[in-house]
């Protein structure tokens, strides 16, 4: 039986919860149409929780984390995929109800494959991942809603995170002005060499506040944070604007009235990408290849190999990481 490298975290026979590479068989993979040997996979912050063992993520152990992979088909019993094809799995229970992508094998549903679409890399669909899917999903929710390029600025937060770059970056390339949120002081320049038209302090969305509503300031946002910033971008938004919600690292609880909803007609659109239709994630996968395609992908990946991955899952946990983390697992 063919064994293989991953990280699993799992109880040792003392009960004490044990996180790391091991090697295990491809019988112990879980049950689908589709076996793929992973190339390249990412780091989320996602991950990182799954990697410490958190049960709303890692909802059982042994678990392996990572919520998207890209590779070579080994395996097919599905005719839309071949042996030798490249693929990106992600979405759906992978990394989380179900073993993920660090992992030198995945074994997999069907519905969860797409095809590595023309005019992108493994390495640079590794590097969009999920985040590039749950990004380019809140700027087409935006699109949809009909705000453009003359409605005015577009806010995002959590802009040096995966999703918030990504973000910036796709509305950057599509000529959106953007105003990135970050706590990171240093990466200003950072952000606006990659898109961003001006970049504000992130302490600037994070001031309780009892007002209703605050002072107009943007057509619209991206929100990757949740929580008082959330509420005070909601509160901030101008008549008519769309908000996004894709996160909660600032709070699981948004405190406001109803005034930014039937005063300013405010639409806030959650963003859950996991459960995005099979179609949906072709059709984005087809823009992020194409038009809406991020220049410098290269430039905002930091690449690890597998086994390096403590200390860059403690590091994303603790805030630290701008950018994307994208990890090779295959030699």
């Amino acid at each position: 039986m063919k064994d293989f490298a991953c990280w699993i975290v799992e109880r040792g026979s003392d009960g004490e919860l044990k996180s790391g590479m091991a090697r295990r068989g491809l019988a112990d993979l879980p049950q689908g149409e589709v076996l793929v040997r992973i190339s390249w996979t990412s780091l989320n912050y996602k991950d990182g929780l799954a990697a410490t063992g958190h049960p709303g993520v890692a909802k059982r152990l042994p678990h392996v984390p990572g919520i998207d992979a890209v590779g070579l088909v080994e395996e097919s019993s599905d005719p839309r995929f071949v042996q030798g094809q490249e693929v990106i799995i992600g979405g759906q229970e992978f990394g989380a109800g179900s073993w993920g992508g660090w992992s030198e094998y995945a074994r997999v549903p069907a519905e969860w494959v797409i095809p590595l679409p023309d005019g992108l890399s493994r390495e640079e669909a590794a590097c969009l991942g999920v985040a590039g899917i749950t990004a380019a999903l809140s700027v087409r929710k935006l699109i949809d809603h009909g705000i453009s390029p003359a409605s005015g600025e577009v806010l995002v937060t959590g802009a040096t995170g995966g999703v918030g770059i990504l973000a910036v970056m796709i509305l950057g390339r599509i000529g959106f002005r953007v105003v990135a949120s970050t706590g990171k002081s240093d990466r200003a320049e950072w952000l606006r060499s990659f898109g961003a038209s001006r970049s504000i302090q992130r302490s600037e969305l994070e001031t309780e506040s009892d007002a209703p509503l605050l002072k107009s300031r943007w057509a619209a946002a991206i929100d990757t944070v949740g929580g008082t910033t959330l509420a005070n971008v909601l509160r901030s938004t101008t008549v008519g604007g769309c908000v996004t919600a894709c996160g909660l690292v600032g709070g699981q609880d948004l405190s406001l009235t109803v005034h930014p909803f039937i005063l300013r007609g405010i639409t806030l659109c959650g963003i859950d990408t996991s459960r995005t239709a099979r179609d949906e994630r072709l059709e984005l996968w087809k823009r992020l290849s194409g038009v809406w395609k991020p220049a410098g992908l290269s430039e905002i990946s930091h690449r690890i190999r597998l086994h390096d991955a403590e200390a860059a899952f403690t590091t994303i946990l603790a805030g630290g990481v701008a950018g994307r983390t994208i990890i090779h697992v295959a030699d």
